[in-house]
């Protein structure tokens, strides 16, 4: 079966603008999404030349913000530019979908990858609060409590997909990887379908 390895950051907004589009073009080739979280701004941005936002030159901030914007108008998705709770950890978030990787498989993980970066992006909610990711898990036909309880157990998995994107040299989120070829960004999500058209 086709499969797209889906490197990802549940706090960025580029990934929660392909999340949906990636899925759908999934489905209309009949491929499999593996969702991988992986720890971006502590593991991958030291090595890669990557900065958190608050350390970026102004123009490049001021820059990022048009093309949220554009982005956000073009696709119709909702999106809060100045979220309440962002910058924010989601280290816990993160391991939290590798446990549901675990637990549940790949199809709920990417369910509560979708709630998580909704959650940052248009709901106003602090996916760095237990409860909060408690609840998010539950509206996604989990057991949050269980699923937040065991989260440590999904740090293997996390490590795992962190050391992979590291040597596959990802540098940003959202990252697919098809066949050996990469594709950086929710804006090279039409090459990642045709990718997928010509096998």
């Amino acid at each position: 079966m086709k499969t797209i390895r889906y490197y990802l950051s549940p706090k960025s907004p580029w990934t929660y603008l392909g999340h949906e589009r990636l899925l759908a073009i999934a489905d209309r080739h009949g491929a499999a999404v593996e969702p991988r979280p992986i720890g971006l701004g502590e593991s991958i941005f030291p090595i890669s030349g990557g900065l958190p936002l608050n350390q970026r030159p102004p123009q490049r901030q001021a820059y990022r913000i048009i093309e949220l914007k554009r982005w956000s108008d073009y696709l119709g998705i909702p999106l809060n530019i100045h979220p309440q709770f962002f910058p924010v950890d989601d280290q816990q978030a993160a391991k939290l979908i590798a446990n549901a990787i675990k637990v549940a498989g790949h199809d709920a993980a990417l369910r509560l990858t979708g709630a998580l970066l909704r959650a940052v992006w248009a709901e106003e909610r602090d996916i760095a609060d237990s409860e909060t990711l408690i609840q998010i898990a539950e509206e996604c036909q989990l057991d949050g409590a269980a699923l937040y309880a065991g989260r440590e157990a999904g740090t293997d998995l996390y490590e795992r997909y962190t050391k992979a994107a590291i040597e596959l040299q990802v540098f940003g989120a959202p990252w697919y990887e098809y066949q050996g070829e990469s594709f950086w960004g929710q804006d090279r999500l039409d090459f990642l379908d045709r990718a997928l058209a010509a096998e």
